[in-house]
């Protein structure tokens, strides 16, 4: 099943697809352009992964990590299916990064990973923006990068873990303005998903909730204010974003 979380009418529902309509939780039928998408899960902790595919890594001149690249990611972060993102003004460069979203169902703590899969409620999909400006190296991403108001559009969809058959053989793309820019394959997780979850819940506690976000392929270029990002996974879903000014927004 694909469930969403969307604001309609003043509230919050939980909905599903029905008819390529949503059908919220108090059983009303709406359209998909009436509500205003939220991510599917509300973020607890969030591990994002640096240089997890062999490709990117290469792209950038890096040497592939021996040990997973992590670091945490505040709720800030996120926005919704058709929401938009700022640029910064200063920033000459700001790329997207398609990736999967695994999001955890239960607590996790010592998993062995021919047990990780038992602990992951769905998938969804994540587009991970970093503005290049502000990075001081691959390795350790400060908070100016990965942490910024709006820059991680999550969703739409939250789809079941016994509904993606193998997360591990899907394949991911990304669409600037219409056009293919990135494209890659979940094959090519120097760490996958198992040994992600056997990692982490090694030293700590995995809760509900919890999203771990599995790195990009290569295929990332500059965005401009104006563009529309579209990245989408296969059996996942198709996530639309739009780039606007810093200065679109007011400040609180």
């Amino acid at each position: 099943m694909k469930r969403a979380r969307v604001a309609y009418s003043g509230a919050i529902h939980g909905a599903v697809e029905v008819d390529d309509r949503l059908k919220l939780d108090d059983g009303r039928i709406v359209d998909e352009n009436e509500v205003v998408w939220l991510p599917p899960v509300q973020p607890r902790t969030v591990f994002a992964l640096g240089l997890n595919y062999a490709d990117h890594a290469k792209e950038l001149a890096f040497k592939a990590p021996t040990e997973p690249l992590v670091f945490l990611k505040g709720p800030n972060t996120f926005v919704g299916h058709r929401a938009q993102t700022r640029r910064p003004a200063d920033a000459t460069y700001m790329h997207y990064e398609c990736e999967l979203a695994v999001v955890i169902g239960r607590p996790a703590r010592k998993v062995k990973r021919e047990d990780a899969y038992s602990y992951v409620a769905g998938y969804t999909v994540s587009n991970d923006y970093t503005i290049r400006d502000y990075l001081e190296n691959y390795y350790r991403p400060n908070l100016r990068v990965k942490n910024r108001d709006t820059c991680t559009p999550i969703g739409p969809w939250l789809v079941d873990a016994n509904d993606v058959d193998d997360p591990m053989n899907v394949t991911l793309r990304t669409y600037v303005n219409g056009n293919l820019t990135q494209e890659g394959t979940t094959r090519d997780m120097i760490f996958d998903i198992p040994a992600l979850i056997e990692y982490l819940s090694s030293f700590m506690t995995l809760n509900e909730g919890d999203i771990i976000l599995t790195g990009t392929p290569e295929g990332l270029v500059d965005t401009a204010v104006g563009d529309e990002i579209v990245t989408e996974i296969e059996g996942i879903g198709r996530l639309v974003n739009t780039i606007v000014g810093d200065d679109s927004f007011p400040k609180p």
